[in-house]
């Protein structure tokens, strides 16, 4: 059947072409009578208003692009949920774009700018600030925002999870249980500047006993990869002169690096060796892993920036706390 017009049910209700438009226009000058007249026929009409005609006219879309690049990342696709529900509840529809070797982060914003998206969500690891400074990408765009990592871009506020609070509770966790030797497994380097986790966690150990970190790099944010850097190390050093506890920057990296020790080298987790993450995802509580981790509070996070998307609140980065989780691993 052919699909219902504003005409059609201007005609079946009585009514102007403009009384249906603004019927289903939130906030426009309208009877009650004539409203539910619109209504009515609309219902027997199975009509549903052209969101995109209506975009046009309002210069709102209520779509917004999110760019994620990790989805190896088990802690990714829970706090996508609580975001695109949110969105969803707000009346906005999410654009998920997946950003990979084959399409960038500047193809990425400029093709979200031209379907006239109302905001940009940063929501991953492998951007870069001067991404976002592109020549190519203008000024008169949509808003940005940067999620769970900072940003240092004038005009794109943050929404991330303190690093500096965060690190200083799992610094001193681990200096109270007696923890001399500290290693540190970020994700590939050039990407892990921006969450601040290695930073912070450097400084502590320097300011507190005047230790330096042993330091690992992994390819990706990834199990796998967390797993080789593992090896790498365990292979390399003798048992002696290795580290006695170790933080990853992610859980996903410390769910490798623990698999490893365990089945390939025979440590004992936490007795020869203990281990920390960052996320508590879902697999940190399970019986295989009892990961000490720190859990980001995303709940608040994705409610900060749907504030700002909706300009419900100032558009300016925020630094979040959340909480240390401890368990058997550290």
């Amino acid at each position: 059947m052919k699909r219902a017009t504003a005409q059609n049910v201007a005609l079946e209700a009585g009514v102007s072409k403009w009384t249906v438009i603004r019927a289903f226009t939130p906030g426009a000058s309208i009877t009650e009578a004539s409203k539910a007249k619109v209504l009515e026929a609309a219902a027997r009409l199975n009509y549903r208003p052209n969101l995109l005609a209506r975009s046009l006219a309002t210069n709102s879309t209520h779509q917004v692009a999110v760019l994620i690049d990790d989805f190896e990342n088990p802690h990714k696709l829970p706090f996508l949920e609580k975001l695109t529900a949110s969105l969803q509840a707000e009346g906005l529809v999410t654009m998920l774009i997946n950003i990979n070797q084959h399409y960038s982060h500047v193809h990425a914003i400029l093709n979200a700018e031209q379907r006239q998206v109302d905001a940009i969500v940063l929501f991953g690891t492998a951007f870069r600030d001067e991404m976002l400074t592109d020549h190519k990408l203008g000024r008169g765009g949509p808003p940005m925002f940067v999620l769970a990592r900072d940003s240092q871009i004038e005009g794109v506020p943050a929404i991330s999870c303190d690093a500096a609070v965060a690190i200083a509770a799992i610094g001193k966790h681990l200096l109270n249980r007696g923890y001399r030797r500290p290693g540190f497994m970020a994700g590939a380097r050039s990407l892990s500047t921006a969450l601040g986790r290695r930073r912070n966690f450097k400084e502590f150990w320097r300011t507190t006993l005047g230790v330096e970190l042993v330091e690992m790099s992994a390819e990706r944010y990834s199990a796998e990869a967390g797993a080789q850097a593992a090896r790498d190390y365990l292979s390399q050093v003798a048992p002696e002169d290795r580290i006695d506890v170790l933080m990853c920057e992610n859980d996903a990296l410390a769910f490798g690096a623990m698999d490893v020790a365990r089945s390939e080298f025979g440590l004992r987790v936490p007795n020869d060796l203990a281990i920390v993450g960052f996320d508590n995802a879902a697999p940190a509580a399970s019986p295989a892993y009892g990961l000490t981790t720190y859990e980001q509070p995303t709940d608040q996070m994705v409610k900060a920036a749907i504030d700002m998307i909706l300009e419900r609140a100032p558009r300016e980065t925020v630094n979040l706390q959340g909480k240390l989780v401890v368990r058997d691993s550290a």
